[in-house]
């Protein structure tokens, strides 16, 4: 695997050697006519960029010649002088130059001493001559010269558009996989197992090669936040100093661009509502300037982005009687609400605390967006705060949407896929295990009640009709375990009665087509080895109707 710098150092490679292309056909169009105020900015923009990535790189030489340059192209656009006498020799000798720098990064070689060009380039400023070069050009030189050949850049840019459909065809050949290497275990052909096994491993290289190359670093997005974070400030007449951290973390590029605009909502959120007016911050005994990171990095397969302020925190109390007022919950269940379960109203749809319209806020477009963008991914949301000392949002990703590790469930003789994300323990339990309160099934897990449910009554349940009230005596004999699978969302756990639990696999998931894409309890659909289809269930969907039809 190639080391972070290689790749760095590649990507540069790849971007110089189009800058040095350009700037040689731009400056054979100058040469031909100096007016040409197109090429002469595109040179300028182009010797400005190679500046900067290369002074970023640490390619200190090549940068000079290159800030020079811009300097002596920005003098032209200044009219201070004209692209004419002993300018033009000079500029294309360091147009070449540039182009031995950046052929010598590519070959990890020592570039030669340009010492003499940067005097040159200097005077050329200073509005002086250059000095005469000896002319004395060797045999190898001259042959170099001669010899001379064009180059192509080892790196192509590929449209998202084709990855995507790479990616979806290596996910066919998946699921093609996994039906081969059934039916040669069914067939017990050793010839046909033998294959079977070399697919699979070429096939997975396949998959985790072409969902590498869709991975991206954090900072692509994590970059933009400085120009977001300062519009709002000063739209808010708050000091904020944004720090970002983690933006090497790779991650799925279509994850990043799903999550954009729910990352975008939070980090407003954060400057618009966490963090205090400097006044307020200072009769707080805090600092003016309120203090916003942004933050990327990694938990076992999962890649989490923070964003963590030192503003005010949850009024976790403000919150409950807001709820109660807005009749998101009623007084006496809100009574019951727990700190987590009480942010977690911040997240009903149409629910702000913010007390007035602004442009960043209190238009009704609250954080359910957020949860809605995040469980589109069969990620979660987690959030922590202090009153008086800040909030944090954590966003869970998976690493790729690509391949998700899911857990097969059976009901009713058929198979459902859970995916891990939303599974927190599987559970036997017997009769006296659990008990009803409230026309509910519940048991202890970890020192606190989670309701039960049989999934089939979620599955099949039609209508607006309330799921009926539940009894112990509903339950099947005592002599038998309760097979539950305990799901969680949003702080939320939900126990399911199931009939059994088949294994855990990863499992490609392709979305529903119509009509079966606008149930909301499923999110997509597999294929099994066996050639079974299986439906895949949406957790937080299955979530928000146990909530919506609890008696």
């Amino acid at each position: 695997m190639k080391s972070r710098e290689q790749e760095y150092r590649e990507l540069f490679m790849a971007e110089a050697l189009e800058y040095y292309d350009a700037m040689s056909r731009h400056l054979s169009e100058l040469e031909r006519n100096p007016q040409d105020a197109a090429a002469l900015n595109e040179l300028f923009r182009l010797m400005h960029n190679l500046k900067a990535n290369a002074r970023a790189m640490g390619f200190v030489d090549m940068g000079e010649v290159a800030h020079k340059m811009e300097t002596l192209f920005g003098q032209i656009r200044g009219q201070e002088r004209t692209f004419t006498g002993s300018l033009v020799a000079l500029t294309f000798r360091a147009v070449d130059t540039l182009g031995g720098m950046i052929r010598a990064v590519g070959a990890g070689q020592e570039s030669d001493n340009a010492q003499l060009l940067l005097d040159n380039l200097e005077r050329l400023i200073k509005g002086e001559e250059p000095k005469v070069e000896q002319a004395h050009v060797t045999e190898e030189e001259s042959e170099a010269d001669a010899s001379r050949k064009l180059e192509l850049s080892e790196l192509v840019s590929i449209p998202v558009k084709k990855l995507d459909n790479l990616l979806n065809l290596v996910g066919e050949l998946v699921i093609d996989r996994d039906r081969i290497l059934t039916l040669a275990a069914e067939l017990n052909h050793p010839a046909l197992q033998a294959t079977a096994r070399h697919l699979f491993r070429i096939s997975d290289d396949l998959q985790y090669s072409v969902m590498d190359v869709r991975l991206v670093g954090a900072g692509v997005l994590l970059n933009k936040f400085p120009r977001v974070v300062r519009d709002v400030a000063a739209a808010e007449n708050k000091q904020v100093e944004l720090a970002l951290s983690g933006q090497d973390v790779q991650i799925d590029r279509n994850v990043l661009q799903l999550i954009t605009d729910a990352l975008l909502h939070i980090v407003r959120n954060a400057v618009s509502h966490g963090l205090e007016d400097p006044a307020t911050r200072e009769a707080a005994g805090k600092p003016a300037t309120g203090q916003l990171r942004i933050s990327a990095l990694t938990e076992r397969d999962d890649v989490l982005i923070q964003v963590r302020d030192d503003g005010r925190g949850i009024d976790t109390e403000a919150v409950r009687q807001k709820a109660i007022r807005k009749g998101v919950v009623t007084a006496a269940a809100a009574a019951d609400l727990d700190e987590q379960d009480v942010w977690a109203l911040l997240f009903e749809p149409g629910f702000s605390m913010a007390e007035q319209v602004t442009d960043i806020s209190g238009r009704g477009v609250g954080l359910d967006v957020v949860k809605l963008a995040i469980d589109s991914l069969g990620g979660r949301l987690r959030v922590d705060s202090r009153l008086g000392q800040g909030t944090t949002f954590t966003l869970v990703l998976p690493t790729s949407i690509a391949v998700k590790g899911a857990l097969l469930i059976e009901l009713d003789a058929r198979a459902y896929a859970v995916p891990l994300l939303h599974t927190d323990t599987v559970l036997a339990l017997a009769n006296d295990q659990i008990f009803a309160v409230g026309g509910l099934l519940m048991t202890r897990v970890q020192e606190e009640n989670v309701p039960l449910v049989p999934l089939r009554q979620l599955l099949y349940a039609e209508g607006d009709e309330l799921l009926p009230r539940a009894t112990r005596a509903d339950l099947p004999p005592a002599e038998d375990l309760h097979q539950v699978l305990v799901v969680s969302y949003n702080n939320r756990r939900l126990g399911l009665l199931i009939d059994r639990f088949l294994r855990q696999q990863s499992i490609v998931v392709k979305s529903l087509s119509k009509p079966l894409d606008t149930i909301d309890l499923f999110g997509g659909v597999t294929l099994l080895g066996s050639g079974q289809l299986c439906l895949v269930l949406d957790v937080p969907a299955l979530t928000r109707l146990f909530l919506a039809k609890r008696p």
